[in-house]
């Protein structure tokens, strides 16, 4: 048996990782070209509850912590014109240590052997074929069979639909993404804004959040509540200037985390799967992260991405002679973990509800509990 895994976020190279320490075999399948293809992502806090046993699990947690950037669980809260509400700084007993996702991303790969992820594989479909093998499509024409099959490949799973005909509907917020490099030097009232760590500048339905990254860059998302179809087909020079425009009147130091990116502006639109989601065990394949439970960001995905990843190999090195009974305990304990997430705070409603930033403050210091 071979374990074909489809994507190669971080929950499917945890799952990748935690297979080859037990012998065994794995094949993963991603569409990018190469580990370099795209920025992935910004600062990741690992948490001790899923994130650190995950890494654990793996034989990482070395690896992990020499990758921890010092200073950065520091957060700040402002309000639109920049006014410190809130600034908390990194005394070092925190327990959510911060790494860069690129980073944490090739500590992954670097731990498994050459060959294991084939890059270029995007998948375009996938159906089953009896006995619990199926049968995947790659978009060069290439086809293989295989009697284990996970889809790790996130939001817009082309394997959820052998078990679940769930997709993610859009929760009315649109985010977009800039970088400012060497922001002490370039960009000096922006990096102070920001901090150490991490700025939560909000206001009721609009914000930027930002973090500080290595080498001085500041990786920034502007977010909004607007319809679906908000910038549909806009070029980036009309990206950067409508959601500029959602912020005029804000403090400079803080628009200019729009308006001076050194990136193209990326937007996205934030989905959800429906809480609770579910569904009946299929023989032969399942799904872990995103393509099972997607929410909005809560700090929470990749964390519990990768200790889906972990439990699933852990589970299938515990049953080698009764996948499906593996497969059908990790479900279950996933299911779970999913729904209960699920049940928290809406993180969104808190950051840009009608007393934002208050509310917010009050998240971070535990007021009203």
């Amino acid at each position: 048996m071979v374990v074909t895994i489809i994507g190669a976020g971080l929950g499917g190279l945890v799952l990748a990782r935690v297979l080859h320490l037990h012998g065994i075999p794995v094949a993963v399948h991603e569409a990018e070209a190469s580990p370099a293809a795209r920025r992935q992502g910004g600062m990741l806090d690992i948490h001790p509850w899923n994130g650190q046993p995950a890494l654990e699990a793996a034989g990482l947690t070395e690896g992990f912590r020499e990758l921890v950037l010092p200073g950065r669980e520091s957060s700040r809260v402002v309000d639109r014109h920049g006014t410190v509400l809130l600034d908390r700084p990194d005394d070092g007993t925190g327990e959510r240590p911060e790494v860069q996702r690129g980073e944490l991303r090739q500590l992954l790969l670097d731990a498994l052997p050459p060959g294991t992820v084939h890059w270029g594989h995007k998948v375009t479909g996938v159906r089953a074929i009896g006995d619990g093998e199926h049968e995947v499509r790659l978009a060069d024409g290439t086809v293989f069979g295989t009697n284990l099959l996970v889809g790790a490949d996130g939001a817009w799973s082309k394997v959820r639909p052998l078990l679940s005909g769930a997709t993610p509907e859009y929760v009315g917020v649109s985010v977009v993404e800039t970088f400012l490099f060497d922001a002490d030097t370039r960009h000096p009232a922006a990096a102070k804004a920001v901090g150490a760590g991490a700025l939560y500048a909000l206001a009721p339905g609009k914000g930027i959040v930002a973090h500080r990254e290595s080498g001085g860059t500041l990786h920034a998302y502007a977010q909004v509540f607007k319809p679906q179809d908000w910038l549909a087909g806009a070029d980036d020079a009309t990206v950067t200037a409508r959601v500029a425009g959602e912020f005029a009147g804000w403090a400079p130091e803080l628009t200019t985390l729009i308006t001076e990116s050194d990136t193209p502006p990326v937007l996205r639109r934030l989905g959800t799967l429906p809480a609770g989601h579910r569904w009946d065990r299929v023989p032969g394949v399942t799904l872990l992260g995103d393509a099972a439970h997607l929410m909005p960001p809560n700090g929470e995905g990749a964390n519990l991405a990768m200790l889906d990843g972990a439990e699933l190999g852990q589970a299938l090195a515990a049953r080698p002679g009764d996948v499906e009974a593996a497969l059908a305990e990790f479900e279950q304990a996933m299911f779970s973990r999913a729904a209960a997430e699920a049940e928290d705070e809406d993180i969104y409603a808190i950051m840009f509800g009608d007393d934002a930033p208050h509310g917010m403050v009050a998240l971070l210091t535990g007021a009203g509990e």
